[in-house]
């Protein structure tokens, strides 16, 4: 038994220099969130009497409990803080535990480093227990961070304690998924697409179980993280739900670990058909390689299209008339201008997201080198030129038509609950007009893969500052030039504005100067495996 974990503390310490910047990266993100929305909320609402307006107008809206979870307290700005913030902490912290899992787990398997590193004095277990103690650091890492600044926000400490035991908890919960799925699938790309596919289910069931008041809830550790009930008559035994699941999935994961050969998954990948016609070449082999990829973000932006869709015309019972709520709605606070203005917002933090998915495709040219895979393609009479192209290729025809499905998504939810479809294209065409934002983001990161292959990651930082601005540059007042460094703050608010072309026909030539570049620096540098 002791053997199984020998080297676990060498691994750990490992872990923790290798992935020092991600940790600090995520944690800092999704701690921000919270003390954040309740400074706002309090800026935004300072009397009872503007808490109660607030409570009334969104007690009730089946849409909107869809998207953040049972209403408890909503009179209070802790009730308000853990109700807007709880379902989005629990998925960033999934998310991030997922990360952390994959990346230590299944990732050094498939790349070969595992190998390496048991050749020397390290247990069968010691992996696998290194990337829980990592992952669980870094969630309780969460938990007292989120309630600490909670609390010097102001907030009651047994609430604060509680939304951040509900944030650090679930994503243990995500942490035992993952290292189950890392088990099971013999690919990265498998128990990503596992542990992804887990955090929406978990997330549809508790919105699912709240809108009908059903036993769905309980089926989803986010739903349970909630029914900790912050600032609300705190209950801790859904808190002590979350820890025997973590408890028991690392369990069922060990068991796995030690019944499957090392390299393996538990599921052998399916055989590829013994004759195969490749007249699409490497833009054919691109897309095969990605397609589950790419129909997942699909369908995923089109959910999210159609959530804000539900709204309706409920714009103003939802964002209330606070100058802050100004700022969701292109500065606009009454009648169809609020309602247009509200729908820019959407479809611009829809592109925003569109923009991390076309990221994720970039970064796959980069991971199939690191894997080697790359390599004996190059070394036949394929072009390095084409190689990348097709990836580039798919990236600005995926994140183009994922836009645009976004678009006509949400105008087709508003036809539903409003009885008027005339959105469908306006919003469509509102989705296009942020694709050149989008192309810009692909050729940052094509040319971090072009000349920085070690900091091609870093193509996510580009992402994130432009959320950073979207969500708080108004907020915080961020200098113009600040501002105007995100692609996305030059282009109108459609269908609020009209459709600006100097800023479309500037950004789509900055994106093709930034992708020659990339281009450019990756003829001229080695590959690297």
């Amino acid at each position: 038994m002791r053997d199984s974990f020998a080297g676990t503390a060498t691994l750990v310490r490992f872990a923790l220099r290798r992935s020092r910047f991600a940790l600090l990266w995520w944690i800092v993100g999704i701690t921000a969130l919270y003390p954040i929305q309740a400074l706002a909320l309090e800026a935004s609402y300072p009397t009872q009497a503007d808490l109660d307006q607030l409570a009334a107008s969104l007690s009730g809206n089946a849409a909107i409990i869809a998207m953040a979870g049972p209403e408890y307290a909503l009179d209070t700005i802790g009730g308000q803080t853990a109700w807007q913030t709880s379902a989005f902490g629990a998925i960033l912290a999934g998310l991030m535990s997922t990360f952390l899992i994959v990346r230590q787990t299944r990732a050094g398997e498939e790349n070969g480093a595992d190998e390496l590193i048991r050749a020397g004095v390290v247990g069968r277990s010691a992996t696998n227990a290194a990337a829980v103690i990592v992952t669980t650091a870094a969630n309780l890492v969460l938990v007292v961070a989120i309630a600490l600044l909670l609390i010097s926000c102001g907030l009651p400490a047994e609430g604060s304690w509680a939304l951040g035991c509900a944030c650090g908890f679930t994503g243990m919960v995500f942490m035992g998924l993952a290292l189950i799925f890392a088990q099971v699938s013999s690919t990265t790309r498998g128990a990503w697409g596992m542990s992804g596919a887990a955090i929406g289910v978990a997330y549809a069931l508790r919105a699912a179980g709240d809108v009908g008041e059903n036993a769905l809830t309980w089926l989803s550790p986010i739903g349970w993280g909630q029914q900790v009930r912050a600032y609300a008559d705190e209950r801790w035994w859904p808190a002590l739900l979350l820890l025997g699941t973590t408890v028991l999935s690392v369990a069922v994961a060990r068991m796995l670990h030690l019944r499957r050969d090392f390299g393996a998954g538990l599921v052998a990948p399916r055989r590829g058909p013994a004759t195969r016609d490749w007249r699409g070449g490497a833009y054919e082999l691109a897309w095969r390689l990605q397609r589950p990829t790419v129909i997942g973000w699909l369908v995923g932006l089109a959910f999210g299209g159609a959530a804000y869709g539900t709204i309706g015309n409920d714009v103003g019972d939802l964002v209330g008339d606070s100058d802050l709520s100004g700022s969701l709605t292109g500065g606009q606070t009454s009648g169809e201008a609020m309602t247009d203005g509200f729908y820019g917002s959407a479809m611009l933090m829809l592109a925003i997201i569109t923009a991390a998915f076309a990221v994720a495709v970039i970064l796959r040219a980069r991971g199939e080198e690191t894997s080697g895979r790359a390599e004996p393609l190059l070394a036949t009479a394929l072009h390095r030129r084409t190689y990348l192209a097709s990836h580039v290729a798919l990236a600005v025809l995926a994140s183009t038509v994922g836009v645009a499905l976004a678009g006509a998504a949400t105008g087709w939810m508003y036809g539903v609950v409003s009885g008027s479809y005339d959105r469908i294209g306006q919003l469509t065409g509102a989705g296009l007009t942020y694709a050149p934002a989008i192309w810009v983001m692909i050729g940052v990161t094509v040319v971090l893969v072009g000349f920085l292959p070690r900091l091609a990651s870093w193509g996510w930082l580009a992402i994130g500052f432009a959320a950073v601005v979207m969500f708080f540059g108004p907020l915080l007042k961020f200098p113009d030039w600040l501002m105007n460094v995100s692609p996305f703050t030059h282009l109108a608010l459609v269908p609020l504005d009209d459709v600006a072309w100097a800023p479309i026909l500037w950004l789509t030539g900055i994106a093709v100067t930034l992708v020659a570049a990339g281009f450019l620096g990756f003829r001229r540098r080695d590959v690297v495996n």
